[in-house]
């Protein structure tokens, strides 16, 4: 991926403020806590955009984020309303080809966006969107060549079954889809530990072990339904 492509992306984000989010990480969590491990899901995975070359790099956040977070990419408010109307406000805002991944995936590599690029910079692209599954049945990654607000606006979010109904939304469109490797969302504590396995040595494998050397393995075990 050396050739930088015709490409919007476009991270959404929340300010990591106490309270404000991964509240379901609270417990075996603080809020604090909590925040502090947003934060750094949300800075891997702003360096992980920061790799991939592109033309454009959005940050869609709802609050202010850090200046350090803010570097090499545009500064977007985020859209009211649920999060369908949210990703659909991204994809009216954006005319050529767009991704958006969210803040809840810091194990995102260069490696998991390597079809879609490949797709893409062909003379003849395969696919006309691509999504990356989720492994709660929600979907990490979504990606238009021709973005359309209608394209997601409506579909049910945060359910067992909203990545099947983004993609059924998208084939009834007829589009041809392509998918990308299946990830696991930051939703529980649980799912924390599960992702901090898969990076070990890094800020935010250190915060997760430290956190539940604190919290107790017990208390881990049962940090998500």
């Amino acid at each position: 991926m050396n050739i930088t492509m015709d490409l919007t992306v476009a991270v959404i984000a929340k300010e990591c403020l106490p309270g404000r989010v991964k509240t379901r990480l609270t417990p075996p969590l603080t809020q604090p806590e909590a925040a502090a491990i947003a934060q750094l899901s949300l800075a891997r995975t702003l360096d992980t955009v920061r790799l991939l070359p592109v033309q454009e790099r959005l940050l869609v956040i709802a609050g202010t984020p850090r200046s350090v977070d803010a570097e090499g990419f545009t500064l977007v408010a985020q859209a009211g309303g649920s999060l369908d109307e949210r990703l659909a406000a991204i994809c009216d805002s954006v005319a050529g080809p767009l991704l958006i991944v969210g803040m809840d995936t810091p194990q995102f590599s260069v490696e998991h966006a390597a079809p879609l690029f490949k797709d893409w910079s062909s003379a003849t692209p395969l696919h006309d969107a691509w999504l990356g599954p989720a492994a709660d049945g929600g979907f990490w990654a979504v990606a238009l060549r021709r973005p359309d607000g209608a394209l997601i606006r409506g579909v049910p979010m945060s359910t067992g079954a909203t990545g099947a109904a983004q993609l059924a939304r998208l084939s009834a469109a007829g589009l041809s889809i392509g998918l990308l490797t299946p990830l696991r969302d930051m939703d529980y504590f649980g799912d924390a530990v599960e992702i901090a396995a898969e990076l070990p040595g890094t800020p935010f494998a250190q915060a997760v072990a430290e956190a539940v050397a604190a919290a107790g393995e017990h208390l881990v075990a049962g940090a998500r339904p």
